[in-house]
């Protein structure tokens, strides 16, 4: 039977008069431990499903889709039945081989919601919860199922409906330098597709972050704006065909929202990290968390180039100046960048000429990583691939056995290349274009980190796929930029503004540690570019911005003009046992504590955006009853960013207790350090 097309609109427009198949029926439901946060999961009149949050009683994500668009079958979105529901606690706690604190509390209520649906062959899916009291993950469960046991998925129908007026920081995604954008600020209704973490504070203040953790052989998630502040997860697209290709049982990443009052209370959330699986390397001990110089900030200045020729930075001699210097001034590591055969070429835009065992001719390998090692210091390898993966994994194990022939165990990695051009291997031996952040790009990283890891070596990703919690899992996973590093000081268009490391913190830093390149008090890039930023911020970044392996990016010259700021990013560690958010705002300012991993010593950061404010820091944290001293940092009277004055920096020591509150002025575009010693 044909219907015409009167017919056509009379049945639709029945449809949409009959607001009981849009009923929602809640079908499960669950809270977190201590009651703060509630999930309810919905099904309508058409078996659609649905979940929404509670939060304090109080609707903060309205009823929001889940499903799917697949490319090989019928999509699974509507026509579900529950065939089974079920809710159970965790509670544990456990300990990293490095990070922010040493121990980690994992307590949260699962609910699992087994569906099917009977009109599709009885395809199956579980959607999973875990519901803490600072925040929420789902994930989405495929069985092994003869209906369905090649999933092609061309979207993912998840949506995050806003249920409150909301503020949005955020960066677009699948733009040309990929996350290295400007973190921006705009009603949440105004946003185009983001990447996450995406930080949303409501109009009550509450404070929310999306994002994703355990991102492993599946497409990235980006959130784009469908109308209002309704939101729909979209998956980084595939140039070869569906966005995600997966066989047999599979289960997606977590898709996470961290809750909070605010947004010191959204960084002190260990959410994803939670929801990675544990430790799959064993022992570890070879992993070590340190500062390091190096070949770098001289080629962004122009007094040095990566390729070869007069003013070849990476050559012998120039090396072993820097393990001198990293030697007599305690730092374990020395980053070579250009010390192989290749950057002649347009690496930026292919990289299939890079040599990753071939060293330049001025460049002594061998001998160099020798001379480090006696001086107590290692070599950093540095493997720039611009994007070509498929040369580069042609290399990749030859190049991490020849480092750890030589005891080089760590590399930075990096993948420079435009949107869209990284190259991959395909199936049939022909190299394909593609995104960085799509599955075979996840899947990319995770297998060079693993190789890595079968060489004993750790890896600091740059232009990476974004953090998602996996240095749980692979704890030689020390670092990632995936942000705008201090290199764009040096040579941006537009540098790092005054407000970029308090924009930071509560956005980019809510996935994990970031090489972030800091330690610049000679607060000048090329051609005389100036810093947005006081000499105190500089050392501020140290505590401020988290990662493991710190660099120390100055020029040594500019280090021995310094010597107070010097001796901070001398003493302060990159370790951490505990670490305690102070105070804050996105975008305006931050205050961090953090403790020492092998010392009874705390650190403290503050850093401000362009607007001079006093910021309180208590020291409740340090021992009750004990005296210590501390080393402060501070912008002097006069410091500014805008001027000559940015250099003003005033040191003193001042004995304190648990008691004690530091009340300390913050510069326009300033900072605050702090190192706090027992008494003795």
């Amino acid at each position: 039977m044909r219907l015409r097309p009167l017919a056509l609109a009379a049945m639709f427009t029945s449809y949409m008069a009959a607001p009981a198949v849009w009923a929602q029926t809640v079908v499960a439901t669950a809270s977190s431990p201590g009651g703060v946060l509630t999930v309810d999961v919905q099904l309508d009149g058409m078996g659609k499903l649905a979940y929404d949050i509670k939060r304090k009683g109080k609707e903060i994500i309205a009823p929001s889709h889940l499903g799917f668009n697949l490319a090989n079958a019928p999509k699974m979105d509507d026509g579900f039945t529950v065939k089974d529901k079920r809710v159970s606690e965790h509670d544990d706690t456990w300990e990293q081989p490095w990070g922010e604190r040493r121990y980690v509390r994992n307590h949260y209520r699962e609910l699992r919601v087994d569906v099917e649906q009977t009109h599709r062959s009885n395809r199956r899916l579980a959607i999973v919860f875990r519901i803490y009291d600072d925040g929420i993950g789902f994930r989405y469960e495929f069985p092994d199922q003869p209906q369905l046991r090649d999933v092609a998925i061309t979207d993912e129908l998840t949506e995050f409906v806003v249920a409150r007026p909301a503020t949005a920081w955020w960066i677009p995604a699948g733009e040309l330098s990929g996350l290295e954008q400007i973190v921006e600020k705009a009603p949440l209704a105004e946003i185009g597709t983001a990447n996450t973490p995406l930080t949303l504070r409501l109009d009550d203040g509450t404070h929310i972050a999306l994002h994703e953790a355990a991102l492993v052989d599946y497409a990235t998630m980006w959130v784009r704006k469908v109308a209002g502040q309704k939101l729909r997860a979209q998956l980084a697209p595939s140039t070869t065909g569906a966005a995600v290709v997966r066989h047999g049982a599979f289960t997606t990443p977590w898709r996470t929202l961290r809750i909070a009052d605010d947004a010191p209370g959204l960084y002190m959330s260990d959410l994803e990290l939670n929801l990675n699986e544990p430790n799959k390397l064993g022992d570890v001990s070879w992993v070590h968390p340190s500062k390091f110089v190096g070949v770098w900030w001289e080629m962004h200045l122009n007094k040095g180039t990566w390729n070869a020729g007069p003013k070849h930075a990476a050559n012998t001699a120039n090396v072993k100046r820097y393990i001198d210097f990293a030697a007599a001034n305690g730092f374990r590591g020395v980053l070579v960048e250009g010390w192989n055969r290749g950057w002649e070429s347009d690496w930026g835009h292919g990289g299939a000429d890079f040599s990753f065992t071939q060293p330049y001719p001025d460049f002594d390998l061998p001998a160099l990583a020798a001379y480090a090692q006696q001086k107590g210091v290692r070599l950093i390898g540095h493997h720039e691939t611009g994007g070509n993966v498929a040369a580069y994994e042609k290399q990749m194990d030859a190049a991490y056995k020849l480092y750890a022939k030589l005891g080089v165990d760590s590399v930075k990695s990096g993948y420079v290349h435009e949107a869209g051009t990284m190259q991959f291997p395909g199936p049939d031996g022909k190299v394909h274009y593609g995104n960085y952040d799509s599955q075979e790009g996840v899947r990319h990283f995770v297998n060079a980190v693993t190789a890595a890891a079968r060489y004993r070596i750790a890896v600091d990703t740059h232009e990476p796929v974004k953090d998602t919690g996996l240095r749980r899992t692979y704890p030689n996973w020390l670092a990632r930029e995936g942000a705008r590093g201090v290199e764009y000081n040096a040579w941006g268009e537009p540098p790092n503004a005054a407000d970029h490391e308090a924009k930071l913190v509560f956005t980019r830093m809510l996935s994990g540690p970031m090489d972030y390149t800091p330690g610049v008090p000679s607060l000048v890039g090329a051609g005389g570019k100036t810093f947005n930023s006081t000499q105190a911020k500089q050392l501020a970044d140290y505590v401020v911005i988290y990662s493991p392996l710190a660099m120390a990016a100055d020029l040594p010259e500019n280090y021995a003009k310094y010597p107070a700021a010097f001796k901070f990013i001398r003493d302060v560690p990159t370790d951490w046992a505990d670490t305690r958010v102070l105070n804050g705002a996105v975008g305006e300012y931050a205050t961090i504590a953090r403790k020492d991993r092998r010392s009874d010593a705390w650190y403290v950061g503050a850093v401000t955006d362009g607007t001079a404010r006093t910021v309180a820091v208590p020291l409740a944290f340090l021992d009750p009853g004990r005296q210590y001293v501390a080393e402060i940092y501070r912008d002097g009277e006069q410091a500014d960013y805008r001027n000559e004055h940015r250099f003003d920096l005033v040191t003193e020591t001042k004995t304190v207790t648990a008691k004690d509150v530091l009340d300390v002025r913050l510069a326009p575009g300033g900072g605050l350090a702090v190192r706090i010693v027992p008494k003795r």
